[in-house]
C-alpha cells in the first residue's frame, strides 16, 4: 500500500534528520531495518526476527547487542499481538499497556477515541443508534467503550454486531438485514476500511440509503473508500482522525526517491512501474516501455507524494523522535561529555531496551497514551470525484469538559431516535421489553406539569391546557356580573321595590280600618324590617372580605329576628283582641302599644347579645376553600364557629315557630278580618322554607352555597310580605267598601268573603 511505503520512508527520513543532527545522539548513530511483509503472522515472524538476528549482521564494536525498540504496525491489533510477545523481553515497541509497560502509543488509544464519538452522537441529539465492529481486539474494545460511554450519555444501542472481510458471506447479509430492518439512522462503524467498503457496497445493492455513518480512524480519511462500488452510501459520514500536521522536508525527500535507493525491494520497483507506465525488469516480455530507474516524481501526483494531509505519517515521525530522546537522555552526561565513569552515563553499547522505557514521561502518560486530541471530519466529494474528509471540528480531552468538543460547519444530518421527543404536558411511559430511549408519550393528568416526570402543580395552583406552566387556580365566588348573581339581585331590589310600595300605600291610607287593625305601627315596623331583610341579601353577593362576612350573618340574623318579632306580636295582638271581647276580661290592658314595642325590643336584642358573642369570640371570615374543586379556589366564608351560626339560626326558628303557634290557634276566631290566618300560612311558608334551607344549604357545593341562602331569605321575606300585605292592599285599593270598621268587625249584612 502507497500509505505503508510513505510510513517507512517517513521513517527513515526521521532516522537521517536524527543522524544529521549534532545536539543528539552525540557520536551515536540510529539503524534501523524495514520488514513489509503482511498479514499478522508474517509480522510476528519479523519481530521475532528483529529480537534474534540484527545483531548477526553488523558488527559488534558499532552496534548494540539487541534491538533497542520497534516501530509497529500502524493498527493496534497487529502490533498488540507481537508486543505480547516482545514484551516479554521488555522491549519498548512504539505503536496492552496492563499487560507490558513497554508498550506504547503515538495515537490516542481507542478508548479515548469511542467516548469522544460517543459524545460526538450525544452533540446530534441521536439517542437510537445501531453499532457494528470488525471481528477483531481492536473492533470489540472500541465498540464496547462506545457503548459503555453510550450508556453514560443517555444513547441506547439498538443492535450490536461484528465481521470480518474474511467471514462466509451469510454472515454478512445477516447484518445487511438487521440494518433493513431497524429504525436507527445512525450507524456506528468501528472497523477497518476493507469491512466498511464490503458493507457499503452490499447496502448500495440492497438500495438501504439514508443512514448517517460515524466511522473510527481506521477508515473516515482512508483514500480508498472511493474505489468502492457503494461509495456513495458512505457520503456525509462522521468521525475522528489524527490531526493534520507538516514535516518539513519531507515532500522534498520522497520526491528524490529512486529505485536504486532500495534494489532489492520489490515494492519500490511495484510502485515505480505503476506511477510510470513502464517497467524495470527488461528481462520479461512486457508491453511495457522500459523504466530507465532515474525518472523523477516531482512533477508525479501520487498519494505517495501527497503531504498535505499528513496525520498517522505523523505518528512514525513522532515515534522515531520519542525513541531518540528516551536514547538520548540516557547516554548524556551533566557536562554533556561522555564520561563512563560517571553513574549517571550509560555506555551506548550496553543500552538495555527497558532502560529506554524509562523516559517514556517525555512523550507519554502513565498509560503509554498520548494525549487524546483528534479533528472531526465530515466525508464529503471533491471536484475530482473522489470521496475527502473535510474538518469540522476538533476535540481535545486536554480541556476541560465543556470545552472539549468544538464545531463548525455543522452539517445537515437526520434524525434517528426511538421515540420523538415528548411535547409539554406529556411525560414518558417505557415501552415494555425495550431500553429506554424506547417510551410512549402519556399526557399529565390534571393538575400535574410535565418536567422530567409529571409533577403536581402547587395547592394553589392548576395546570393550563398545554400541562406545561401552572397557572393560579380561578377565585370563584358568587359575584354582582353573572346571572345567577345578577338575578338574585334583582329579586332583592324588587322586594324592596314592593315593600317600599306597599309602605306608601298604608302610609297614604293610614287612617282607614284595614291599616289601623292589629297596630299600625307594627306593621309599618314590619315593613322597614322586610326592606332590610332584602337589602341584606345582598351583602352575600360579591368578593367575600373580613367586614362583608361578619356583616352577612350578623345583619341577616338581626333583621330576621326583628321582622319575626314585629309577626310575633302582631299575632299576640289578634289574640289578646279576641280575649278582650270575652265578659269580664280586660286583657289589652297588659298588651298594649307600649308592650309591643318592648316585646321586639327585648327579641330583637337578644339576637344582637348572640351575635356581639360570635364576633367577640370567633367571627366569620373569609375562607379559600382548596378541598372543594381541583381545578378552582371557592371564596366562601366561613362561619367561625358553627356555635354562633347554629344560635343565630336556632334563635329564628325558636321564633318563627312560636309565632306559628300562637296564630295557629287564633286562626278561626270569629273576626270577619283576621290577620292570624294570613300569618299563620305566612310562618308556615317561612318554616318550610328554612327547614328545605337546611339539607340544601349542606349539599350545595361552592358559590351555590351562597346563592341557596339568598334564596331563603328572599323566599320567606317575599312569603311574609305577600300573606301578610298583599290582602290588606288588595281591600285598601280595589275593595274601599270593605275597609270600614263594621265590616272587619263582622256587624255588617255584606258577608260574602270572608279573610
Amino acid at each position: 500500500m502507497l500509505v505503508e511505503f510513505q510510513f517507512a520512508q517517513t521513517m527513515i527520513f526521521a532516522i537521517n534528520e536524527i543522524n544529521k543532527n549534532p545536539h543528539m545522539l552525540s557520536n551515536i548513530k540510529l539503524g534501523y531495518k524495514i520488514y513489509d511483509n503482511c498479514g499478522t503472522m508474517d509480522i510476528l515472524r519479523a519481530a521475532l526476527t528483529l529480537l534474534s538476528g540484527l545483531n548477526r549482521q553488523l558488527r559488534e564494536d558499532t552496534c548494540t547487542e539487541t534491538v533497542q525498540a520497534i516501530l509497529g504496525h500502524s493498527g493496534s491489533s497487529p502490533t498488540i499481538a507481537f508486543a505480547q510477545v516482545v514484551g516479554r523481553f521488555q522491549i519498548p515497541v512504539v505503536s496492552q499497556r496492563k499487560q507490558y509497560p513497554t508498550f506504547f502509543r503515538t495515537i490516542p488509544s481507542d478508548y479515548y477515541q469511542s467516548r469522544a464519538l460517543a459524545k460526538l452522537v450525544k452533540h446530534f441529539g441521536w439517542s437510537w443508534v445501531g453499532a457494528l465492529a470488525v471481528d477483531n481486539e481492536y473492533g470489540f474494545n472500541g465498540i464496547a467503550a462506545f457503548i459503555q460511554a453510550a450508556k453514560e450519555y443517555g444513547v441506547c444501542i439498538e443492535y450490536s454486531e461484528a465481521f470480518s472481510s474474511s467471514d462466509p458471506p451469510n454472515r454478512l447479509q445477516r447484518i445487511i438485514e438487521i440494518i433493513k430492518q431497524s429504525t436507527s439512522k445512525v450507524i456506528m462503524a468501528f472497523m477497518s476500511h476493507r469491512e466498511i467498503k464490503l458493507l457499503a457496497t452490499e447496502l448500495y445493492t440492497h438500495s438501504i440509503t439514508g443512514l448517517q455513518w460515524i466511522g473510527s480512524d481506521a477508515w473516515i480519511t482512508d483514500h480508498s473508500l472511493t474505489d468502492s462500488e457503494g461509495h456513495k452510501i458512505l457520503v456525509g459520514s462522521l468521525g475522528f482522525t489524527s490531526p493534520k500536521a507538516k514535516i518539513s522536508g519531507l515532500e522534498e525527500y520522497l520526491k528524490q526517491l529512486y529505485p536504486s535507493q532500495f534494489p532489492d525491494s520489490q515494492f519500490v520497483r511495484e510502485f515505480w512501474e505503476e506511477v510510470f507506465n513502464c517497467s524495470l525488469n527488461r528481462t520479461v516480455n512486457t508491453q511495457k516501455q522500459p523504466c530507465s530507474g532515474h525518472e523523477s516524481l516531482q512533477n508525479i501526483e501520487s498519494q505517495f507524494t501527497d503531504v498535505s494531509e499528513l496525520r498517522f505519517t505523523d505518528n512514525v515521525y513522532k515515534s522515531v523522535y520519542a525513541v531518540a530522546h528516551a536514547l538520548d537522555m540516557l547516554i548524556k552526561c551533566d557536562n554533556d561529555q561522555l564520561s563512563f565513569s560517571n553513574e549517571s552515563c550509560i555506555d551506548p553499547k550496553h543500552i538495555k531496551p527497558w532502560q529506554v522505557s524509562d523516559w517514556e514521561r517525555v512523550y507519554f502518560n502513565k498509560n503509554g497514551d498520548t494525549p487524546a486530541r483528534y479533528e472531526l471530519v465530515n466525508l464529503q466529494f471533491t471536484i475530482r470525484g473522489t470521496m475527502e474528509g473535510r474538518t469540522i471540528g476538533i476535540f481535545d480531552a486536554s480541556l476541560p469538559e465543556r470545552n472539549q468538543f468544538v464545531m463548525n460547519n455543522i452539517p445537515e444530518v437526520p434524525v434517528s431516535v426511538c421515540s420523538e421527543m415528548c411535547l409539554p404536558g406529556t411525560h414518558k411511559v417505557l415501552q415494555k421489553g425495550k431500553p429506554v430511549c424506547c417510551y410512549d408519550c402519556i399526557p399529565c393528568p390534571e393538575g400535574e406539569i410535565n418536567s422530567i416526570h409529571c409533577a403536581k402543580c402547587p395547592p394553589e395552583y392548576w395546570s393550563n391546557k398545554q400541562r406545561d406552566a401552572c397557572i393560579p387556580k380561578e377565585v370563584e365566588f358568587l359575584a354582582y356580573d353573572e346571572i345567577l348573581g345578577l338575578v338574585l339581585v334583582l329579586f332583592s331590589l324588587l322586594g324592596v321595590f314592593l315593600t317600599m310600595v306597599t309602605t306608601l300605600v298604608f302610609y297614604c291610607h293610614r287612617e282607614t280600618p284595614v291599616v289601623r287593625a292589629n297596630n299600625s305601627e307594627l306593621s309599618f315596623l314590619l315593613l322597614f324590617s322586610l326592606t332590610l331583610c332584602f337589602l341584606c341579601s345582598l351583602t352575600f353577593i360579591g368578593r367575600p372580605t373580613k367586614l362583608s362576612c361578619m356583616l352577612r350573618h350578623t345583619a341577616f340574623g338581626i333583621t330576621f329576628v326583628l321582622c319575626i318579632s314585629c309577626v310575633l306580636g302582631k299575632t299576640i295582638v289578634v289574640l289578646m283582641a279576641f280575649r278582650a271581647t270575652l265578659p269580664g276580661t280586660n286583657v289589652m290592658k297588659w298588651f298594649g302599644p307600649l308592650q309591643q314595642r318592648l316585646t321586639v325590643l327585648v327579641f330583637t336584642f337578644i339576637q344582637v347579645l348572640i351575635c356581639i358573642l360570635w364576633l367577640t369570640i370567633n367571627p366569620p371570615f373569609p375562607f379559600r376553600n382548596l378541598l372543594l374543586y381541583k381545578d378552582r379556589i371557592i371564596l366562601e366564608c366561613d362561619t367561625g364557629t358553627a356555635v354562633g351560626f347554629c344560635a343565630v339560626l336556632g334563635y329564628i326558628g325558636f321564633l318563627a315557630i312560636s309565632c306559628f303557634a300562637i296564630a295557629f290557634l287564633a286562626r278561626k276566631l270569629p273576626d270577619n278580618f283576621n290577620e292570624a290566618k294570613f300569618i299563620t300560612f305566612s310562618m308556615l311558608i317561612f318554616c318550610a322554607v328554612w327547614i328545605t334551607f337546611i339539607p340544601a344549604y349542606i349539599s350545595s357545593p361552592g358559590k351555590f352555597i351562597v346563592a341557596v341562602e339568598i334564596f331563603a331569605i328572599l323566599a320567606s321575606s317575599f312569603g311574609l310580605l305577600f300573606c301578610i300585605f298583599i290582602p290588606k292592599c288588595y281591600i285598601i285599593l280595589f275593595r274601599p267598601e270593605q275597609n270600614t270598621k263594621k265590616h272587619i268587625m263582622g256587624k255588617t249584612s255584606n258577608y260574602d268573603i270572608q279573610y
